[in-house]
């Protein structure tokens, strides 16, 4: 390692060599591509190890040769290379192609002369979500036309759709039908001398397209299983709003409870269907994105009498894609609306409840206001009645000093201390509130 750098950033190394991930294969024509794709879920990179192991010659495949996610093996004179994606894993054999299959053949059969065990590829881990056989020939395409013909011929004279690639370099034919035996057909005519490299980047390219075209499809029955729940939840959002609108002139806290309930629930019913959607419908958006960006890498020509494949791909996968965005806008738009539906709603139980709060605050004003008038009143006669004990206590106090001989007349005496005593007792009042005030 130079030591005229930094240190390196850990990802540096996994992040440089990722453009070497998944070089291109090399492929001699004529040349027989079978191709599988399968759902990676719930399938663990030691279950496609193990099964990777019973081909010929590589039991002792171990975890470390699948770690990077891309695995060339031989099989003899043919090839078979792995590759795992986050959602799906593929699986592609090049072999050479038999001489039956060659043109100008029509509709041969393919199956029988793989250099796989069909019972291998039957048990390869996962669920099939795109096969493809590939036949890849040396042909003159000085005669498009001409050459379509017999490449309609070898599809057994079905409808197919065609392009020239690479800016008229070769010819791709498909029918974009599903046999019996589960696998799409595809060939590609090259002229002569057209490199092993050039053949492999073509060939790449057209397995990949059909594999997200398949991948971007998932998303479309997930939109459709959402129409009925989304039109529901709109009704229901309607019929809310609109019993907002009726008891607005007439505030009913216990009415607005429910429709905030009723609201709340129906928010988490839009909620759970857009966490349970929210992946599918963006990976519907980056696969399609993808398929677009391999279209445009065939370089396509049309050829007069058929629709490319690229113009035919668009016709059909778009508005399937243009479904579900529109679908995730909708349910978008709709978890929108339910927040400003809440919002409002909430706003007018907190008017109420502050209502209600203003009435009980007025009522303990009230109450509070009759208290201190009563405090007032019980104030008042409690000074009555201390200044009468009082004034006994000194007319007690008289006789027991007129009992002792000295000449004094206890009535009198505690008849005038009456206003002094009341007095007293008054004042003794006024400071007890002051420093419980203070």
């Amino acid at each position: 390692m130079s030591r005229h750098l930094p240190a390196d950033d850990p990802q540096r190394r996994e992040l440089h060599d990722e453009v070497h991930a998944r070089p291109t294969a090399r492929i001699r024509l004529p040349a027989l591509v079978v191709y599988v794709g399968v759902l990676n879920e719930g399938v663990s990179r030691e279950d496609e190890r193990q099964h990777l192991q019973q081909l010929p010659g590589h039991a002792g495949l171990t975890a470390a040769d699948l770690a990077g996610n891309f695995l060339r093996l031989k099989l003899g004179e043919a090839t078979l290379k792995w590759e795992r994606h986050s959602e799906f894993t593929r699986y592609t054999l090049v072999q050479a192609l038999p001489a039956q299959a060659q043109l100008p053949a029509s509709d041969p059969e393919l199956l029988s002369s793989l250099l796989l065990d069909p019972a291998w590829l039957a048990g390869i881990p996962g669920r099939t979500v795109a096969a493809v056989k590939l036949v890849m020939l040396h042909h003159d395409l000085s005669d498009p036309q001409a050459a379509l013909d017999a490449a309609r011929h070898w599809f057994g004279d079905r409808n197919v759709v065609a392009s020239l690639t690479g800016r008229g370099h070769s010819m791709a034919v498909t029918d974009f039908q599903v046999r019996d035996s589960g696998f799409e057909r595809m060939l590609l005519l090259a002229p002569e001398g057209t490199t092993e490299t050039r053949a492999g980047r073509v060939s790449a390219r057209l397995m990949e397209f059909e594999t997200y075209r398949l991948m971007a499809l998932r998303g479309l029955p997930v939109a459709k299983s959402l129409g009925p729940l989304l039109a529901q939840a709109e009704a229901e959002l309607a019929d809310i709003t609109a019993r907002m609108e009726a008891g607005a002139a007439q505030a009913d806290e216990h009415a607005d409870q429910a429709l905030l309930d009723t609201l709340v629930a129906l928010a988490a019913r839009v909620e759970r269907a857009t966490a349970e959607t929210q992946y599918r419908f963006s990976a519907t958006q980056a696969y399609g994105g993808i398929v677009e960006q391999r279209i445009e890498e065939l370089r396509e020509l049309p050829i007069p009498g058929t629709q490319t494949i690229g113009e035919f791909m668009r016709r059909r996968l778009s508005p399937a894609i243009a479904t579900v965005a529109a679908t995730e806008r909708r349910l978008r738009t709709l978890a929108q609306r339910i927040e400003r539906a809440g919002a409002l709603l909430r706003t007018r139980v907190d008017i109420a409840t502050e209502e209600q709060n203003r009435q009980l605050l007025a009522k303990l004003t009230r109450g509070q206001e009759l208290q201190l008038r009563l405090q007032s009143t019980v104030e008042g006669l409690s000074i009555a009645a201390i200044s009468y004990y009082v004034v006994s206590l000194v007319l007690y106090f008289g006789k027991a000093v007129k009992a002792a001989g000295v000449p004094l007349n206890p009535e009198l005496a505690a008849g005038l201390s009456i206003p002094l005593v009341l007095w007293a007792v008054a004042a003794l009042t006024r400071r007890i509130h002051r420093r419980l005030r203070a």
